[in-house]
């Protein structure tokens, strides 16, 4: 029996044949090369735990972005990138979460989602709410914060926090 062929235009030719299980081929290696990173993302690591926070010796927006950072770092260690980040990331985005005064995470929004890992969204998103209960905002107004990072994510899953970065090679 003789292979099906498939014929793909090219530029200025009325096209070419291959055969139609090579081209499944290219196709399928063409898919799963975007599966190893889309799979780093597919389940939200557990948080260690280390028990409720303590209350927040914060009184303004800036210091409070840097412990709950510390927090996020703190419930994630084998996720955080260590060293300086490549000089291409896989994702950056940036969030903002409600911290209530007990800690809890009362909302989270998506100020500026990854252009091409869009994986990556749900997956910050189910960290910041994990990480709960943050370092209660105790000494901020009305005891909440909302705190705005910018995650800064490669395609192995591990990340940094512009808070807290080390910088780029």
């Amino acid at each position: 029996m003789k292979p099906r062929h498939v014929t793909l235009p090219e530029e200025g030719a009325s096209g070419r044949s291959l055969p139609a299980s090579l081209l499944a081929a290219f196709t399928l290696a063409g898919a799963l090369g975007a599966l190893p990173a889309a799979a780093q993302f597919a389940q939200v690591p557990s948080p260690v735990s280390a028990g409720t926070p303590p209350h927040s010796a914060a009184a303004e927006v800036a210091a409070y972005r840097m412990e709950a950072a510390r927090h996020v770092y703190a419930s994630f260690p084998t996720r955080i990138h260590k060293g300086k980040l490549p000089p291409m990331m896989y994702a950056v985005m940036i969030t903002e979460a409600d911290i209530e005064p007990d800690g809890t995470v009362a909302g989270v929004r998506v100020i500026r989602g990854p252009a091409a890992a869009t994986e990556v969204t749900p997956w910050v998103v189910s960290l910041i709410r994990r990480a709960a209960p943050y370092p209660a905002p105790v000494k901020m107004d009305g005891g909440k914060a909302t705190w705005r990072e910018i995650w800064l994510v490669d395609k192995t899953g591990l990340f940094q926090v512009d808070a807290l970065t080390e910088g780029q090679r």
